[in-house]
């Protein structure tokens, strides 16, 4: 009998020592969930219902100089138009009304005035570039009243027409090619190190310091004469990747489709400096603005394949600077 009851005794102390030891277990996996990486919290946040998916749904945001003046003309109040040009060069000569502000200091401007009340804040710098890549920005901190004006004062007036003019040109046509390039296989996002949790929270501190960093551009010659310093990526159509054709390496990634986490997003290299161009610069500043919040080294390759190989991209019909896009408004001095 006692020796009955000594092994129910030990099967009994046995018994609550698995389920000590279950519980603990349990507690600890509570206590302890997997941590998430700062770039997946940002991605889900950016790319579910509250953040919009902004880069694969609304993005550009980009209007003609003549929607400018038909509205600022027709009721300025409601309409507020930001010059991020250098001080010297606004001092030459601008929009009517516009607002000078240094392009680190656009955030906190927004912030610290009520932007919400005007139907259209219109973004202007030199060409156009640095104002898309503002603007996405802007539009990824949720200002979605924000766009930026085609071609940028060079579309305004013809005394700084030549900031296009002289810039478009034929630097890649010989080397340019319509042979598909793949995509490198998937691979994982970022390392972002703001040290917050919450997805608004990295949000912010990332684009703080994408505005605090400047435009990350780079010219069509560097690019050219360095094409293995960089990871190409043509940021177009895929029949305008094939033809008129792209840069050599250079594999395409497709607006609105590509940069979905889901689908070629973690392709591109977390390693390495990503070349990004499309038609004139515009839309892939759009892009770099969005790569930049999510931690990827990029840079927008300057009015994009219109400074690579012009001629063939007019002969094709795209998108590109023409003289007549300059409408020569009035400007204030």
């Amino acid at each position: 009998m006692f020796s009955k009851f000594k092994k129910l005794n030990g099967l009994m102390s046995l018994l609550i020592l698995t389920m000590f030891v279950f519980m603990a277990s349990c507690s600890d996996d509570t206590n302890n969930p997997t941590t998430k990486k700062e770039s997946e919290i940002l991605i889900e946040y950016l790319e579910g219902a509250v953040g919009g998916d902004y880069i694969n749904v609304t993005m550009n945001n980009i209007v003609p100089a003549s929607e400018v003046k038909t509205n600022i003309t027709a009721d300025p109040s409601k309409y507020f138009v930001m010059d991020i040009r250098d001080a010297a060069t606004f001092a030459k000569g601008h929009i009517v009304g516009a607002v000078n502000v240094p392009f680190k200091d656009i955030l906190s401007y927004f912030k610290n005035n009520d932007m919400s009340k005007y139907t259209k804040v219109y973004m202007i710098c030199f060409s156009g570039q640095s104002a898309a890549y503002a603007t996405g920005l802007l539009r990824l901190a949720g200002y979605n009243n924000v766009f930026s004006m085609k071609f940028g004062m060079a579309a305004w007036h013809s005394d700084f027409m030549p900031t296009w003019k002289n810039a478009v040109g034929n630097a890649a046509a010989s080397i340019i090619t319509q042979d598909d390039v793949a995509k490198p296989v998937k691979g994982e996002l970022p390392t972002l190190t703001t040290g917050k949790s919450d997805a608004k929270e990295i949000l912010n501190a990332r684009i703080e310091q994408a505005f605090a960093d400047g435009f990350p551009s780079v010219s069509k010659d560097v690019v050219i004469g360095n094409l293995n310093n960089y990871f190409i990526a043509a940021y177009w159509q895929l029949a305008d990747y094939k033809d008129p054709g792209h840069l050599p390496g250079a594999p395409c990634y497709v607006p609105k489709t590509d940069l979905k986490s889901t689908e070629n997003l973690t392709t591109l290299p977390t390693n390495k400096t990503i070349a990004i161009y499309c038609y004139t610069g515009h839309t892939a500043a759009y892009a770099a603005a969005f790569l930049k919040v999510m931690g990827y080294d990029v840079k927008s390759i300057s009015f994009g394949g219109s400074a690579m190989f012009y001629d063939l991209m007019v002969q094709k019909n795209k998108s590109t600077w023409k003289d007549s896009d300059c409408f020569n408004y009035d400007i204030v001095k």
